[in-house]
């Protein structure tokens, strides 16, 4: 199987016979991931006997011998990385500590950091900063047993004890385990309150590693401007955690945030300067190999190996076996060679993103790049511009429907962004290794040096932030299989009007046609939810944000996610400018951060917190209120609020609880609205729901928003207590405390109700029906339920 590439001036023939191996090699992964070992191994088996079918049909001449050399081979994979990634999922339900982490038992660890610690924005328990560690077991006691083991773990835990440990530093700690919910081998999830003890150093290599992360970040601080500082680490070790908030919104609207995850480019770069000092200095291609190995192996160290510098080392390994012994190296069988290899030794890359994304866009350079090229060429295109703008295009049609898949958004002014920072791509690499190598040997050196990457940073984000601000600088898809196919469809149709003529007139007429039918119609109806709408549980993650109509064009907001943008565009799509009331239910991150989201352009007459919340405000958030001149009202149990047509209640709390969890002092609200009432718990857990219902307070409603992300800490007797007709549940996609629980989806579904996720369903709105009955809609399913 071969196919042709024009792109140079002698056509060049692709070896494409492995690329069925990858992909089958890529797909049994997968569905061993997702399915478990059980399914993976039928499927291997039934490969094994595909495979004995196969040669049978071939011995008496059904099939011809080409064609079956390539099916016996992918069978073959099949066959044998079934069997593989079984084992690793045996391995994983096996462990120790899964079956802890069902019951969310406490149990004490000897762990190894596997990468470094990364900050999360919101948790789901306090306002302590925390982080995220990808970890390896080493040693576990649970449950009166001790052993010695291995496994893939991811603790949580507090920033300020655990933010500083380096990939490899041997640590104990106690945790409470929790299961992991996503596709992988990963055996469980450990939440840690307490500071590890550290047991061993970590190795001399990470703590080289570290210095020159560190070094490299203190010099950018020192004599560069704090947008420019916070991107240096970003592009040269994809470190973003100075990362100012503006730029990473401008990255990612621009559709330049690959440039902050190092990957196949920055290897490439630093690969082919090494190469080029090496012929500067006449050492022949063993030396220069050796030299260019260990460039590889130590910018592997450095920038940790996430998915796309593994792969990226992986290609730049079989490119200088190929350099040593002479072959003609061939750019797509060493990608499909990557592809397998990192598999076997790495099952969870399959259900990598970025992994994906970095595979995508590869096989499009090598395949399709250099064609586009020619073709532009051939236009009068001169080639420096051509090869950016070819690149820079076919990695975007490669990737943009999984990024729309990711995301639900396709960036319009991706390739164009691409295609103006391109030339400063390349020189700002390799300033910003020296940068990095200067200041971990000499930190003045590393200043000087910083300073000459000034100006690339500068281009970078100007470039970045005029293409975000333009009109509609992305298009809004639904996210999943239904957005990577809008994606799709899109990106066809453009390159079929960009390839022919007469495409592009019937374009235009078919786009003069369609706008004069749907631009009177887009006028006079209004768009999602409908005029009728009355609740909407916005999309913000793993979080809370509810808006509720008042019936006179203002609304009633109920919390607002952990950050402002997801909000404010819930809001700005609901066309609200006008807020009666922002009730906070309590001040965790995941409820309050994006307070900024609402106040922006738009007018809030006050914010509602339970009692004594103002006066506990550590992290700020009610500043925000204040810094604009809003009124700020504490309320607790018993308190009536009005708003238009709302009538709300406080049910709890009556006052400030101390010593239980914090979440236990969340607001309780009870609103009536013309479709029923509405119940509003916050993160309320078992203590402060149990005494609602205990007290004889009337908690029964038609519509209960899930306490707690659906948390297994609401108890069953009061969701039966509430009996809702629509249970909301605020969770984030593939979060990482398994909200919500099934067994309270479970117990919800069996008295009746119908169970609504944002993590599911995207934005859900509850409204009034024609008929006056309550309906429920969302905006990536439709109407749910009449």
């Amino acid at each position: 199987m071969t196919g042709r590439n024009d792109g140079s001036d002698a056509a060049t023939v692709l070896d494409a016979r492995l690329v069925p191996c990858a992909l089958a090699a890529w797909a049994v992964t997968l569905l061993g991931l997702y399915t478990g070992w059980r399914i993976v191994i039928v499927v291997a088996v039934a490969a094994v006997v595909g495979c004995s079918v196969t040669v049978r049909l071939v011995a008496t001449g059904r099939i011809p011998r080409g064609g079956a050399r390539i099916l016996l081979a992918a069978l073959a994979v099949v066959a044998g990385f079934g069997p593989a990634a079984g084992l690793r999922m045996w391995a994983a339900d096996q462990h120790p500590i899964a079956s802890a982490a069902e019951k969310g038992s406490w149990a004490g660890v000897v762990l190894l950091p596997t990468d470094d610690p990364r900050h999360i924005r919101a948790a789901a328990f306090d306002d302590t900063p925390r982080v995220r560690i990808p970890a390896r077991l080493e040693h576990v006691t649970v449950g009166g047993r001790s052993m010695d083991t291995g496994g893939s773990v991811v603790v949580l835990a507090p920033a300020d004890s655990w933010g500083d440990l380096l990939p490899g530093q041997s640590v104990t700690a106690r945790v409470r385990a929790a299961p992991h919910t996503g596709p992988g081998t990963t055996v469980a999830v450990l939440h840690a309150e307490n500071a590890p003890m550290v047991v061993g150093p970590p190795p001399v290599w990470q703590r080289w590693a570290g210095t020159v992360r560190d070094r490299l970040a203190q010099v950018g601080s020192a004599v560069l401007p704090a947008d420019r500082a916070g991107l240096l680490p970003g592009l040269v070790v994809g470190d973003t955690t100075a990362l100012t908030d503006e730029v990473r919104e401008d990255f990612r609207v621009a559709g330049l945030t690959h440039l902050t995850a190092v990957s196949g480019a920055n290897v490439s770069i630093v690969l082919g300067a090494v190469l080029l000092l090496v012929r500067a200095v006449g050492l022949g291609p063993r030396s220069g190999t050796i030299l260019a190995a260990t460039a590889l192996v130590a910018f592997v160290v450095v920038v940790r190996p996430s998915a796309s510098v593994v792969r990226a080392a992986a290609m730049g390994s079989i490119g200088l076996l190929a350099f040593v012994t002479g072959r003609e190296r061939q750019a797509l069988p060493a990608l499909c060679t990557a592809v397998g290899v990192l598999l076997v030794l790495l099952p969870d890359l399959a259900v990598d993103v970025g992994f994906a994304l970095s595979v995508s866009a590869t096989a499009a350079l090598i395949v399709a790049a250099p064609p586009v090229m020619t073709r532009l060429v051939d236009r009068g295109w001169p080639r420096p511009i051509a090869e950016v703008a070819a690149m820079s295009l076919v990695a975007f049609v490669a990737t943009a429907p999984l990024v729309a898949a990711v995301s639900g958004t396709v960036s319009v002014v991706s390739v164009a962004a691409n295609v103006l920072v391109a030339p400063v791509l390349a020189p700002l690499t390799v300033l910003g290794s020296l940068v990095a190598v200067g200041a971990s040997v000499v930190p003045w050196v590393g200043e000087v040096l910083a300073r000459g990457t000034g100006p690339f940073l500068w281009w970078l984000i100007t470039v970045a932030d005029r293409a975000a601000s333009l009109p509609s600088a992305e298009l809004e898809v639904p996210d999943g299989p239904v957005g990577a196919v809008v994606a799709a469809v899109l990106v066809a149709v453009a390159w079929s009007v960009a390839r022919h003529r007469r495409v592009r007139i019937t374009a235009l007429v078919i786009a003069v046609a369609v706008a004069a039918v749907w631009l009177p119609v887009r006028m006079l109806r209004p768009g999602w939810p409908g005029a009728e709408w009355v609740l909407v549980a916005c999309d913000v993650g793993q979080g809370d944000a509810l808006v509720l109509a008042t019936g006179d064009g203002r609304a009633v907001v109920v919390d607002t996610g952990p950050e402002p943008e997801p909000v404010d565009r819930c809001l700005r799509r609901l066309r609200i400018r006008r807020i009666a009331l922002l009730v906070v239910s309590h001040l965790h991150a995941d409820h309050a951060g994006g307070i900024r989201g609402v106040l922006t352009g738009r007018s809030v007459e006050m914010v509602v917190v339970g009692p004594g919340a103002a006066g506990d405000d550590a992290a700020g958030v009610l500043d925000a209120a204040t810094g604009v001149g809003v009124v700020v009202r504490e309320v607790g149990a018993g308190a009536t609020l009005r708003a238009g047509d709302l009538d709300i209640r406080v049910l709890g709390p009556a006052g400030r609880r101390t010593g239980g969890s914090e979440n236990d002092n969340s607001l309780v609200l009870a609103v009536d609205t013309v479709v029923g009432r509405v119940l509003l718990p916050g993160d309320a857990e078992e203590a402060a729901l149990d005494a609602l219902v205990r007290s004889g307070t009337d908690v029964r409603a038609d519509v209960l928003k899930v306490p707690h992300h659906g948390s297994r800490t609401t108890p069953a007797r009061f969701l039966t207590a509430v009996r809702p007709s629509v249970a909301l549940v605020s969770a984030g996609r593939d979060n990482l405390f398994g909200h919500p629980h099934p067994e309270i989806v479970s117990t919800l579904t069996g008295i009746g109700a119908r169970v609504l996720r944002t993590d599911l369903h995207g934005d859900v709105a509850v409204l009034r029906a024609a008929s006056g009955a309550l309906a429920v809609v969302s905006d990536v399913r439709g109407t749910i339920e009449p």
